[in-house]
């Protein structure tokens, strides 16, 4: 029971840090889930907290997403994530570009993830430049190209978020609408994995837990409200340093293989 309450406070806490960024809920969650369970039961365990969660954050802040935005940028995202993910099923085991350990624990990036990490620390370091503001990331065409590439590297490294709000964050949105684009395209695409998953699920139904899914559940939708009713108190110029920051860690822990 403790371990259980422990995985509650974990969702509270990882839904309301990632709830202005729009990404990392199953980065943090993943690894508490894996305590409980096999990891491909981790895998989709995640997915279905990230999924509800998505869509109580598309309630809460759902009716600011610039529809435009959603369409252009995430049917591409979409169709692309499915493509990326198959093409991950058909790659041979993939090994590490190389390890590194700490304690017990062996550490490493693979390929996909190494290169996702590094497109994200490339995009963050040139935005800090200010490098990327003679560059045009609005147009009808640079949503496409960047609902394919974030969807395809998502399917394919598994970290769809990260490179999601790379791309929004360069479209002018209001702080609402960032958030609120962000979590429908994100519950979208949570719909194809969960499909994927629910299959194994029926096989293994005996071995899935559900109370610390419950319980990780109700905590990521309380940090998720508490997010949305401090998020007009919150300046946008915050939110843009808080998505930088949160972009430059994940990129440095894709690389060297955290995550």
């Amino acid at each position: 029971m403790p371990e259980t309450l422990l995985l509650g406070f974990c969702a509270f806490g990882a839904s309301l840090l990632t709830f202005f960024c729009g990404f990392g809920l199953g980065t943090l969650l993943l690894p508490v889930f894996a305590c409980f369970m096999p990891l491909d039961r981790a895998v989709a365990a995640t997915a279905v907290v990230h999924f509800v969660n998505g869509l109580f954050k598309w309630v809460l802040v759902g009716r600011f997403a610039d529809r435009r935005v959603v369409l252009v940028f995430g049917i591409p995202a979409i169709v692309a994530a499915m493509v990326g993910a198959e093409v991950l099923s058909r790659l041979p085991d993939q090994g590490r570009l190389f390890e590194w350990t700490l304690g017990t624990h062996t550490f490493g990036p693979t390929a996909a993830r190494g290169f996702v990490g590094l497109l994200l620390g490339v995009m963050v370091v040139l935005e800090s430049g200010r490098v990327l503001d003679g560059i045009r990331m609005r147009g009808t065409r640079a949503l496409v190209a960047g609902g394919l590439l974030s969807g395809f590297f998502g399917g394919l490294s598994g970290m769809q978020g990260a490179l999601r709000s790379a791309f929004l964050a360069k479209q002018g949105l209001s702080k609402e609408a960032f958030i609120g684009t962000g979590a429908i395209i994100a519950a979208c695409i949570d719909v194809s994995r969960l499909g994927v998953y629910a299959v194994d699920w029926r096989r293994h139904a005996d071995e899935i837990p559900g109370l610390p899914i419950l319980v990780a559940v109700v905590g990521a939708l309380i940090g998720a409200r508490v997010g949305a009713a401090y998020l007009r108190k919150v300046e946008e110029s915050m939110v843009s340093r808080f998505v930088g920051i949160a972009l430059l860690v994940m990129s440095v822990a894709m690389m060297v293989g955290l995550v």
